[in-house]
């Protein structure tokens, strides 16, 4: 306990899953958290009940990260809030609709572009500026998918933007190593959060979808939330650019059986 002791975390899409679970997480280590929702404001109020409840302080923002004077009105609150921002972890996304390329509307690809990929660049952006203004280190969290790596009919919009998140975190890895900023990539695989509402809801569903799995199980967001622990703190200063793959085995599956 501890290890995020007087830090101050900002996290997109805080209102639920992974997001959720990764700021309790942080706030039971000890730091600060700006939990960000876009519409559920339920759900980010939970989160911040249970960050408060774990003894630490945290503040509820509304945002649409895919608009860039949104995201700087989202770090002017925090930073008025908490006077400094050490961590950030771009996890905010949207999921590919089901439609493949020759069908798919064009606003569907530049919502997925936009929020996935742009709204991590416009965070990411910011913070490097504090953080040079500030003089001070920093932790940078992106949650990309597996989706990075496998293709999906029917998800292009999806694919492409995490396989652009994983390329990103690399650039700005080596960009960023000698001021000591690390950037890192979470990459899950399936995790029972609402981004895959029918197997949280149906256990016979559940379970047909983890059978490629090696595992055999999906993930719990809690789970990815203890890499993110190590990931925002000094146990993790000699990493960067690397991908946490997070799958129950899943990604060293594709291919069997050929």
């Amino acid at each position: 306990m501890g290890k995020l002791e007087g830090k101050v975390a900002l996290i997109t899409g805080s209102d639920s899953g992974i997001g959720q679970a990764s700021a309790i997480a942080f706030a039971q280590e000890g730091a600060r958290v700006v939990i960000t929702y876009h519409s559920d404001e339920e759900g980010a109020e939970e989160t911040l009940k249970k960050v408060e409840n774990s003894g630490s302080k945290g503040m509820v923002l509304q945002v649409d990260i895919s608009d860039e004077k949104e995201v700087e009105t989202m770090f002017n609150s925090s930073l008025q809030e908490f006077g400094r921002l050490d961590i950030l972890m771009n996890n905010a996304a949207i999921n590919g609709q089901g439609f493949k390329v020759a069908e798919m509307p064009t606003e569907n690809w530049d919502k997925a572009i936009k929020t996935n990929l742009y709204g991590t660049f416009f965070c990411t952006r910011r913070f490097i500026k504090e953080l040079r203004k500030a003089k001070q280190k920093g932790k940078i969290i992106n949650v990309s998918s597996v989706h990075e790596e496998i293709p999906a009919p029917g998800t292009a919009e999806y694919c492409a933007s995490k396989g652009a998140v994983r390329n990103f975190t690399r650039v700005l890895a080596l960009e960023l190593a000698e001021e000591g900023i690390n950037v890192n990539n979470i990459a899950p695989g399936m995790i029972l959060t609402p981004m895959n509402q029918e197997a949280l809801d149906d256990k016979e569903t559940r379970k047909e979808q983890v059978q490629h799995i090696p595992m055999k199980r999906a993930g719990k967001p809690e789970e990815i939330a203890k890499v993110a622990v190590f990931l925002a703190s000094s146990d993790s200063d000699y990493v960067t650019g690397s991908t946490y793959v997070m799958d129950g085995g899943l990604m060293q599956q594709v291919g069997q059986g050929a």
